[in-house]
């Protein structure tokens, strides 16, 4: 009966998370431009809506944008994580406990309440507008979001393997990057992953910071698509929110078994 009822409950879950991807999916491949349709499956195919995506809009040129953004963040951000987390976890300082204290407050609270005070501090410094105050706010924002969660990872990480490599002579710097990174692949992966779409996917602080075309984002762009009154390219917006799934579904497909590694990692030792 437990069994029976697992089972079923699976296969709710299932159903609630796989209708909206593909009713989204059928979507951009029916004719017109209304969403609205008497029967899930449409009655006739057309690639017409990717096509208008690429010749009728800058596609093309929000979707590097989010990736060269995503990328740098995903880089940048995953070196913060792992530099905090290693010194907090490793190292006794004064002040260490008040600032995990800090950290464990700020992450309480839902980011876009400092988007005000991010958004004055951009403009005394010149950076609306700009990729770089996209990458230097999602990077940093990434060891809130993260910290914890590599920390525990870290202190689970055996004191005698840097002990070891210390009487051999090695520094701290070596230490940390022939040492304690090869054995955070799985850590290292979650992380990475998680910034990427994280960031890849944000619409909210794009759209306050980003102002001229040239600069949008997808999601900014595709928003923007279909944001007017006049807006009727729904089934348009439809192609393009297909399009942006891919390089999130690759990566994680490629990552995976890394990924699950990691939640597992940090579930035991956390």
């Amino acid at each position: 009966m437990k069994a029976f009822i697992s089972y079923t409950a699976l296969v709710i879950l299932s159903i609630i998370g796989i209708y909206p991807a593909l009713w989204i999916v059928l979507s951009s491949l029916k004719t017109g431009n209304s969403l609205f349709s008497e029967t899930l499956i449409p009655e006739t195919f057309t690639l017409e809506h990717y096509r208008n995506l690429f010749l009728n809009t800058d596609y093309s040129l929000w979707f590097m944008n989010s990736l060269k953004i995503a990328v740098i963040s995903m880089l940048i951000g995953t070196l913060f994580v792992l530099l905090t987390s290693y010194t907090i976890s490793r190292h006794r300082f004064a002040g260490r406990k008040i600032t995990m204290n800090m950290l464990l407050v700020l992450h309480m609270f839902p980011g876009f309440m400092a988007m005000i005070a991010v958004y004055i501090l951009l403009l005394q410094i010149n950076l609306l507008d700009n990729h770089w105050a996209l990458i230097l706010v999602y990077s940093s924002s990434a060891v809130l979001t993260h910290n914890f969660f590599a920390k525990g990872y870290f202190d689970t990480l055996p004191k005698s393997l840097e002990e070891a490599a210390r009487i051999d002579g090695a520094g701290q710097w070596t230490v940390f990057v022939r040492i304690m990174l090869p054995l955070t692949r799985p850590l290292l992966t979650f992380v990475s992953l998680m910034i990427f779409i994280e960031t890849f996917s944000d619409f909210i602080f794009a759209q306050l910071i980003i102002r001229t075309e040239e600069k949008r984002t997808l999601a900014v762009g595709l928003w923007n698509m279909v944001n007017s009154r006049q807006s009727t390219e729904f089934t348009t917006f439809a192609a393009g929110a297909v399009l942006v799934s891919i390089p999130i579904v690759v990566l994680f497909m490629s990552l995976q078994r890394f990924l699950v590694a990691g939640l597992t990692s940090g579930a035991n030792k956390g």
